[in-house]
Order: C-alpha cells, then sequence, then structure tokens
C-alpha cells in the first residue's frame, strides 16, 4: 500500500482539538461515575484508565486508517467483507456470552466485537460496490437489490446476536448512500409501491426475531410509567438525571441519579444522562456543538471528495456517526426506544472506540487526498 509523506501537512488540527475535547468529556464522566472520590476503583482496573488505554489505540488506528491511501483499501474491499461476514459466523459457536448476548469473541485475554468491524466490512464492500457501477441517473433495482444483499448478510448475523443497535445502525450507512445516489424516478414509483406491499411482511419477520426483552423496551418507550421497576426504569431515571442537571448542572460529583446509582448503564448507554444532570443544559449545549462541528466536517469531506468512492465512504461514515449520536441521545431522552447503542467517542467501550476512531481517521484520508495532486 502506498504512503505519501507530504500528508503530514494536511492534517486537520481543528478536528484533532473537537475529538480531543469530546473524547476528555467521556473519559471525564467516566471516572465520575465508576471511582470514588479519592480514585479508587470499583471494579479493579480504573474503567476511565481502560477507556484511555483504548483512547490511545484508537488513535493509533485513526493514524493508519488516515495516512493508507483509501483507495489502495478499497481494493481489498470484497476480502475485508468476506473475513466480516465469516467473523460474525464464529459468534454463534465460539462467542463469548455477557449480559445475556453472544457478541464477544475472545483471543486470549483479548475480547472484541465482531460486529464492529462488520461496520468497516460493509462500509467498503457498499463504497466499492456503487462506485465501481457508477450509477448516474440514479440506482436501479438490480443495483438496489445487490447493495440490499451486501447490507442485510451481516446485519442478520447481528441480529441474531441479539444486538438490535448494530444491526440498526450499519442499516444507516446504506441509506446513506442510497440517499446520496438516488433512485431512478420510474424505479422510484415502483419501489414505493413494492415497499409498501412488503413492508407488513418485513415487519413481521423483524419482529419475530426480536427478543422478549426487545419488544419490551419498544413497548416501554410508548408508556414507561407502565412497568416503572421493571423496562420503564432505565427510561424514567434517565429523564430524572437530565431534567435535574437545570441550566448549570449539579458538578463533577454532584448528581444523585448516577452517584447514587439510580441510573442504569451509567457509564454506557447512559453516559449522557450522567454527564447532563453534572454539567447541565450548558455543558449540553457545549457537546451538541461538538458533535455537530464533526458531522459538518464529515460532510464538508464527503461534498468536495475528489471521486464517488471517496464520497460514498464519507457519506457511510457521516451516516453513521450521526445514527448512534441522535439515537442515543433520543433514547436517554425517551423519544425513541432504548435499544443499546453508545454516545460516539464517549461511552465506554473498547471495539466501539477503536472502530469510531478508525472510521474518523478514513474521513480525514479522504479530505487530505483531495489536496495531494
Amino acid at each position: 500500500m502506498r504512503v505519501d509523506t507530504r500528508m503530514i501537512s494536511g492534517f486537520d488540527r481543528f478536528l484533532f482539538v473537537v475529538l480531543f475535547l469530546i473524547l476528555g468529556i467521556g473519559v471525564l464522566s467516566i471516572y465520575s461515575v465508576t471511582s470514588e472520590a479519592g480514585g479508587a476503583s470499583l471494579q479493579g482496573t480504573a474503567l476511565y484508565l481502560k477507556q484511555i488505554n483504548w483512547i490511545v489505540l484508537g488513535w493509533l488506528v485513526f493514524l493508519v486508517m488516515a495516512w493508507i491511501d483509501y483507495r489502495e483499501m478499497a481494493r481489498f474491499a470484497y476480502p475485508i467483507y468476506l473475513v466480516t461476514v465469516l467473523t460474525l459466523a464464529l459468534v454463534p459457536v465460539l462467542g463469548r456470552t455477557g449480559m445475556g448476548a453472544k457478541r464477544w469473541l475472545t483471543l486470549g485475554s483479548f475480547s472484541f466485537q465482531p460486529s464492529e468491524l462488520a461496520k468497516i466490512g460493509i462500509l467498503f464492500a457498499l463504497a466499492k460496490y456503487f462506485s465501481d457501477n457508477g450509477p448516474k441517473k440514479g440506482l436501479n433495482l438490480g443495483q438496489l437489490l445487490l447493495g440490499s444483499g451486501i447490507l442485510i448478510i451481516p446485519a442478520l448475523f447481528i441480529l441474531k446476536q441479539p444486538d438490535l443497535g448494530t444491526a440498526l445502525s450499519v442499516s444507516s450507512i446504506f441509506l446513506s448512500m442510497v440517499f446520496i445516489l438516488g433512485l431512478r424516478s420510474r424505479f422510484l414509483i415502483y419501489f414505493s409501491l413494492i415497499s409498501a406491499m412488503v413492508s407488513p411482511f418485513v415487519g413481521q419477520f423483524f419482529w419475530n426475531n426480536l427478543k422478549d426483552y426487545q419488544k419490551k423496551r419498544i413497548f416501554t418507550f410508548m408508556n414507561p410509567a407502565e412497568d416503572p421497576t421493571g423496562t420503564g426504569y432505565q427510561i424514567i431515571q434517565s429523564k430524572i438525571a437530565i431534567g435535574s442537571g437545570g441550566f448549570f448542572g449539579k458538578g463533577l460529583f454532584g448528581g444523585t441519579q448516577s452517584q447514587l446509582k439510580f441510573l442504569p448503564e451509567r457509564h454506557t448507554d447512559f453516559i449522557f444522562s450522567v454527564f447532563a444532570e453534572q454539567w447541565g443544559f450548558l455543558g449540553v449545549l457545549v457537546l451538541f456543538i461538538l458533535f455537530f462541528l464533526v458531522i459538518l466536517w464529515g460532510i464538508e469531506v464527503a461534498s468536495q471528495s475528489k471521486d464517488l468512492l471517496g464520497s460514498l465512504i464519507a457519506v457511510g461514515i457521516v451516516g453513521l456517526f450521526s445514527f448512534y449520536f441522535f439515537v442515543n441521545v433520543g433514547m436517554t431522552l425517551g423519544v425513541m426506544p432504548v435499544v443499546g447503542v453508545p454516545l460516539p467517542l464517549v461511552s465506554y467501550g473498547g471495539s466501539a472506540m477503536v472502530t469510531t476512531l478508525g472510521m474518523l481517521g478514513l474521513l480525514l484520508n479522504i479530505k487530505v487526498r483531495r489536496m495531494i495532486r
């Protein structure tokens, strides 16, 4: 793979500052709810220290993904995709079970989620396929079906783990690319009619493959007060935490819902609630601005890419990043079902951290390549 040393001058300092601020917020929030005031860990090795280790590894992956020409990487899109599918197929057989789901593969002392790696495999495979076919007047039926097939195979494996949140998130990569490429006008009419006819069957298939607890989460989203001590507990406590933060917040260790452990999953899926309780409306406003800056930066990269492949990769990454941000915030506010979606770069988690930073490195790669002639 070819490496161009001219990329050093093109590295985006603005992006680095924004990402470091978001990552710092995440580490500080994790520290505040997983360690005692004196810094002693409640769970062996301090989770915030583990998170820092994952961030360091993530930055290394970021630099690799930013450095190597994305067009060279795309040459191996289909082999990467195949390895992704095979790895997902191993999870039901060799996977480790945790919190009622079999999502991890273990190599010695190292565990990872193949579903996180699947995001990169699906991203490259879809971008490679659509760019090679080069639709000029929108996608036709065959292109849409083949693209759907690339998505559906790994998505079904992920759904079976079960991991509804990740299965939905990888769909955002496909939908983002389809939105940009568009559909041929005549096919759009046919597609709308066919979708209306098959959607009940697809919905039934999707519903039948959900676990009972996932179905309960959807029902609870509509009325959390119906089961306030069961499936509705997370949403109720999250909304209390966010509301209690007020305008200025309660300070780093001042939150009652998070510090007194009323809020479940407070260092992972519901870390936004922790942050909102501690830093209030002003803190949330700053966090939103930081995330929107990353999203807008990604949109700019996609719009100015020198080729279709780069645009599609960038659009897929922006779609995925936006999905995680809006769905996580939505579910903590109670306006979306709780589907186990972390807040990118903030929630605790190794595989997700490394994958997210790697994808952002790809965005930087695309931007800098545009400036290299």
